[in-house]
């Protein structure tokens, strides 16, 4: 009998409202692909580290919460980037399905595999951070070129899977006005993007970087203003029926 991976797992955050519908169990795991310049979890970057955790633990510990997640709620994987797990996380997806927990996954949507994409049709809804839609800057904010995380939107859309937009407004990165508005374009036919998140830019993990003899790459950026945020917000609901500022 072949023994079940273990899944390395960051931290837990119980009664999360910030990430999916509803009060959920928030499951940050270990191991990301960007570099994100405004990361405010650089300890969860390397893929090395975090509690190998079986998947029975998670699932158990979603059991334990499911009384309290009501009708809209349920267990939300973030990290990292989780799909980088996916091979460990399709059996606990299913796990999870049987027992009529509803599933979140926040991801970037760059990792192309078998898992991966097993992963995103187990998935209830999909949490696609989109960075930025230049992928000149997208490069620049992350490391990565954004070509991927379109395409598994395109993806989702075409085999109707829920999805919401989430979009971090750094000012001076990704903020530009067109940008957005290229965002807006592209996606404004989406069927299945059911909201647009804006994340506003926090400077909350400096001092993580600070615990990890690491330089924070965008000190001296400021957060964005009442203004900006409004700005944006109404370039988004020019388009989408739906737009939430995540504070």
């Amino acid at each position: 009998m072949q023994s079940e991976q273990t899944i390395r797992v960051h931290s837990y955050e119980s009664m999360g409202t910030y990430d999916g519908p509803g009060l959920r169990l928030v499951v940050f795991l270990q191991g990301c692909n960007f570099r994100c310049l405004y990361c405010a979890n650089p300890d969860t970057l390397p893929c090395r580290g975090g509690t190998p955790t079986p998947p029975r633990e998670i699932l158990a510990k979603a059991m334990s919460e499911k009384p309290f997640f009501g009708k809209k709620g349920g267990i939300t994987f973030s990290g990292g980037e989780p799909t980088l797990q996916a091979a460990a996380l399709v059996p606990l997806f299913r796990q999870l399905k049987e027992n009529g927990i509803h599933i979140c996954l926040d991801t970037n949507g760059s990792i192309r595999s078998k898992d991966a994409e097993e992963l995103f049709a187990l998935t209830d809804l999909v949490l696609l951070d989109i960075k930025e839609f230049c992928d000149e800057r997208h490069r620049l904010l992350t490391g990565q070129s954004n070509s991927a995380t379109l395409e598994t939107a395109a993806r989702l859309e075409a085999a109707g899977r829920p999805m919401w937009l989430r979009y971090v407004l750094v000012p001076g990165y990704s903020d530009f006005r067109e940008d957005i508005l290229a965002l807006c374009r592209h996606f404004g036919d989406y069927r299945m993007v059911e909201r647009v998140e804006i994340l506003p830019y926090h400077t909350f993990g400096v001092h993580k970087y600070a615990a990890l003899g690491q330089p924070y790459a965008l000190d001296g950026v400021k957060e964005n203003t009442p203004e900006q945020i409004e700005a944006a917000r109404s370039l988004f609901a020019e388009y989408f029926p739906e737009v939430r500022v995540n504070r």
